[in-house]
């Protein structure tokens, strides 16, 4: 060690950070600052000025040792010395514990080693040389010898700390080694090696002499059983009542009872090999042992006996399998079988649950595999704690965790039933279960959607019933009054003529409105036949747009139409087309806002064309647009404009007939109407 300490070294880079191991140096003072704060405080608070001089004297040396210690590298080189020796110190002072095992198997045994790569000899023998150490390296003078080699890779390795050599690095050895008989090198007897030694002995008589007792007696008994026909006719009185035993239940008992010989057979060797320390302790323990191991190799033989006379008549084994367990109890296997094939196939029918429910089991049924082995060892304890601890444990929790997570689906379940919606089941992970609480939230919302929509249902359809009954009655209402004014004497010829044309218009809006709610309820139906044409969708709209020449002259909105610069053909039925134009644009002059533009464009985008019409309404637009498309629904909530309100419910009937799609879209009091319908190219 001293020679160890002599060789310490110390380079640069171990100087920079032994001094930086804890910060630079302003960090280091800090940390003194910190640590000494508290304590002169309390000192101070407790009027113990000695004490906190103390403290202060104490962190301002150490302050000053830091200091001085930044400025000279000999400060700290002095203290990666002293780590080094603290280290050796503690190195050698282990080793040296292994002193008195060393001492006892040097004592104990005799070697001879070389290095394979040196020639170097290790050993212990007074003449070292190879011949005479094989000469002597041999039963005739030891009581036990073996040839022994390390490998490389197995080989000791080991350095001293701060010592820049490693000690017998990675050395192979081959040799022998032995115990000696000689008297002058021979063992003591309170030697441990030589007590094993003596005990081995020991066991090694006692296996022979129960060895020989066992052949002995078994000699005897079979010479006293073919002896004695008292013997012989005892055994055959049994055969009768064990016969009568199903024919595999008697294999069954054979194979057991002949498995349990073999096993106290096992014991037996193992009690006198493992067990036994004190002959006459354990004397008692070897003979219950083979007397039960007697017993079950003669229930074994007897069995063998019966059963051999048995299966020689093959006529009568037929009869005999008949009625036995496995041939009773087939039809109701297979069906088992059957219905476990089935289970099982239920079981994987998603993949991933039936994968982690036979990991699981897998878990359960080794860790109880596992248990079986601490009877046959109690080493094994530590182990099976190992494996309780790293797969025990979190099976369970994931079964607790999965179960409660299960638990609770069936609760939102239930609810779910009663109609109670209540929040989310928490989705985590990609489990089944989480699948499945994914599917319950999407039915939930399903579920919520539905009243949603059954609501919104019935508001509309009290809307459509008002909304129907104030458009019926409002002209109607008109005819009445003024066909009863018509019936007076006192009424003029001027105002008949004038009541004349008011319950005229008043019928043909009545007939307009029934005619409107005639073809929608059609539509709704699918009673209606398409008559598909090859049509100039430019060219229609501008058939459409012609009608209201005579109202755009009169009218203060400017229309911007822009159409394609060839012609646009699509397979349609021309006359219904029209009429959704013709309402659209209808719409426009009743719901646009005075004195601004309307623009209609036509344009193709990859096989569609988009017709669209735009204006400004002077009508606050309501928020949900899907609602306008419902019957008898109108931009003018107060119902003073003309109209049957069924315009747009028709447009997007007569589109969705074409395959198309009608769309609205807002901005504020921007109101957009978007047609898609498919080109046709030839």
């Amino acid at each position: 060690m001293e020679e160890a300490k002599k060789s310490i070294t110390v380079n640069e880079d171990e100087i920079n950070e032994h001094r930086n191991r804890l910060g630079n140096l302003t960090n280091q003072i800090a940390n003194l600052n910190a640590e000494y704060d508290a304590p002169i405080l309390e000192a101070l608070a407790m009027d113990n000025k000695a004490a906190a001089d103390i403290y202060v004297a104490e962190r301002d040396k150490k302050i000053e040792d830091i200091t001085n210690g930044f400025k000279s590298d000999e400060y700290f080189k002095a203290k990666v010395i002293q780590e080094k020796e603290h280290a050796m110190d503690m190195f050698y002072r282990d080793r040296e514990n292994y002193r008195s095992e060393y001492l006892k198997y040097k004592e104990a045994f005799q070697y001879y080693f070389k290095n394979s790569s040196t020639g170097k000899v290790y050993t212990n023998l007074i003449n070292s040389e190879a011949e005479s150490a094989k000469d002597y390296m041999n039963l005739n003078h030891m009581l036990f010898v073996t040839n022994y080699s390390i490998p490389r890779e197995y080989s000791m390795s080991y350095s001293i700390p701060g010592y820049e050599q490693q000690v017998d690095s990675f050395i192979p050895f081959e040799g022998q080694i032995a115990v000696s008989k000689s008297k002058s090198l021979s063992l003591s007897s309170s030697n441990p090696v030589m007590i094993k030694y003596e005990r081995y002995k020991q066991k090694q008589f006692i296996w022979l002499v129960c060895t020989l007792a066992s052949v002995f007696v078994l000699i005897l008994c079979f010479y006293l059983v073919k002896r004695s026909k008292v013997i012989v006719v005892e055994i055959e009185k049994w055969m009768p009542y064990y016969i009568k035993l199903p024919i595999d239940l008697r294999v069954v008992l054979f194979a057991t009872i002949g498995f349990g010989a073999v096993i106290f057979l096992l014991l037996i060797n193992e009690k006198i090999f493992y067990d036994i320390e004190n002959l006459f302790v354990y004397t008692w323990g070897i003979f219950t042992y083979m007397v039960a191991g007697s017993l079950l190799w003669f229930l074994t033989l007897v069995q063998g006996r019966f059963l051999s006379a048995q299966l020689k008549d093959w006529k009568n084994l037929k009869k005999v399998w008949e009625k036995a367990l496995l041939n009773k109890t087939g039809q109701s296997m297979k069906v088992l079988f059957n219905k476990a094939i089935s289970s099982l196939k239920d079981a994987f029918l998603n993949k991933s649950m039936g994968m982690q429910m036979f990991i699981v089991l897998a878990a359960v049924f080794g860790l109880g595999l596992a248990a079986i082995m601490i009877i046959v060892d109690p080493v094994f304890l530590i182990v099976y704690m190992l494996l309780l601890a790293l797969i025990g444990l979190p099976v369970v929790v994931i079964l607790i965790k999965s179960i409660g997570y299960f638990n609770r689906i069936v609760n939102k379940t239930n609810e779910l039933a009663v109609g109670n919606l209540g929040e989310d089941l928490p989705v985590s992970g990609k489990s089944v279960l989480a699948m499945l609480a994914g599917n319950m939230n999407v039915l939930k919302q399903g579920v919520r959607t539905s009243q949603n929509e059954q609501a919104k249902s019935e508001r509309l359809k009290t809307e459509l019933i008002t909304n129907v009954s104030h458009d019926l009655r409002t002209p109607l209402t008109s005819i009445i009054t003024y066909t009863g004014l018509l019936k007076t004497e006192e009424v003029s010829n001027e105002d008949r003529l004038a009541y004349v044309e008011i319950i005229d218009r008043k019928s043909k809006r009545l007939k307009l409105l029934i005619d409107d709610l005639f073809e929608v309820s059609k539509m709704a139906s699918g009673n209606v036949e398409l008559t598909l044409e090859k049509v100039d969708l430019v060219q229609l709209l501008q058939q459409a747009l012609a009608e209201y020449d005579d109202t755009m002259n009169e009218s203060s909105l400017q229309f911007r139409v822009t159409y394609t610069d060839v012609p646009v053909y699509a397979l349609v039925d021309g006359k219904k087309l029209w009429r959704v134009f013709d309402n659209l644009i209808g719409n426009v002059f009743k719901y646009s806002m005075d004195n601004s533009r309307v623009y209609i464009t036509v344009r193709k985008l990859d096989n569609q064309v988009i017709l669209s019409f735009k204006n400004v309404s002077k009508y606050e637009l309501s928020e949900n647009m899907d609602e306008l498309f419902e019957r008898f629904k109108r931009g003018d909530t107060s119902r003073h404009t003309e109209g049957s309100g069924l315009g747009l419910a028709i447009a997007k009937s007569i589109v969705d007939l074409h395959e198309g799609s009608l769309d609205i879209e807002t901005e504020g009091d921007l109101f957009k109407v978007s047609i898609s319908l498919r080109i046709v190219t030839t």
